[in-house]
């Protein structure tokens, strides 16, 4: 490997909530969200090289390096800036796979991130949130330097605000993963036609984590619970014991933030609910900042 080069850790996020709003003509939802990063990352290096390109990851065994989203985000930054010729990609993942969690949009969003900061002509930041948008509805958040936003439109429309206090979270991921167009698709069908659903929420909802506790929703939980009794038996223990614990995105994962209450629970209980069978459980906490981009060649 030779050239400039740069590293980060591509941080993973939180849906503190979410609320389908409508299903567009284009066939996507719009949404409204509340982003939360986590200090739950995969390290990711870019090398900048003089026409070769290329992308390992140590848990990619038959995907096509051309067709990960880490590498797309790449081609196209260079395609937006004229610059660099070439790429080498090295990521190092510890965020589950298909779990709600980000982890293929935070790599993208750290590529962007590095080749920006190695760039010669660093793009706007308008410019690089429209490239992060044309890769998915995760990547203009995680390539912002927010915390915690919210996000409406299909995730990319943002409006960052303070974040929360530090607070530690499990993660209870399951050995599945939940395909988000599969998720939209089962929303869609419960609800047939209906109309737009107006904006709730506001800076204001999630100011603190009690308001945050209080005002949660997901709405892909409704659907994925008939599908997924593990995914239920979860939600249930939480809602009986009044714990924040709420599905993240589309799922599979379902997040616990540990030393948060929901007012009014019929059960004052602090114990963490078991994992059900096949489900592991990591720990981590939110973040209170971003992690910047390291200059290492």
């Amino acid at each position: 490997m030779s050239g400039t080069a740069g590293r980060t850790l591509a941080q993973s996020k939180l849906n503190l909530g979410l609320r389908i709003l409508g299903r567009q003509e284009s066939g996507f939802h719009s949404i409204e969200t509340i982003f939360h990063r986590l200090d739950l990352g995969d390290d990711v290096t870019v090398r900048v090289t003089g026409g070769g390109t290329s992308l390992t990851c140590d848990v990619m065994r038959t995907e096509n390096a051309e067709e990960n989203l880490a590498f797309r985000a790449a081609r196209a930054y260079s395609e937006a800036a004229g610059w660099p010729r070439g790429f080498e990609i090295d990521i190092g993942k510890r965020i589950p796979i298909g779990g709600g969690l980000g982890g293929g949009s935070a790599d993208a969003a750290a590529v962007l991130r590095i080749l920006d900061a190695l760039s010669p002509k660093p793009l706007s930041a308008k410019r690089l949130s429209a490239v992060a948008a044309s890769l998915g509805s995760d990547v203009p958040f995680l390539t912002s330097d927010a915390v915690m936003a919210l996000a409406y439109g299909r995730g990319e429309k943002m409006k960052p605000v303070d974040p929360l206090p530090s607070k530690r979270v499990r993660l209870f991921v399951p050995t599945y993963g939940i395909s988000t167009a599969a998720a939209y698709g089962a929303v869609a069908a419960t609800r047939g036609e209906y109309a737009e659903r107006k904006k709730a929420w506001t800076a204001q909802s999630f100011r603190t984590w009690e308001l945050a506790a209080k005002n949660s929703v997901n709405d892909f939980e409704a659907v994925l619970r008939n599908e997924h009794p593990d995914l239920d038996a979860l939600l249930r223990a939480g809602e009986a014991n009044g714990l924040f614990l709420r599905l993240t995105g589309s799922g599979s994962t379902v997040f616990l933030v540990e030393g948060v209450r929901v007012a009014g629970a019929k059960s004052a209980s602090t114990a963490i609910p078991a994992a059900p069978e096949g489900t592991s459980i990591l720990k981590t906490s939110t973040a209170e900042s971003v992690v910047p981009v390291e200059i290492v060649g």
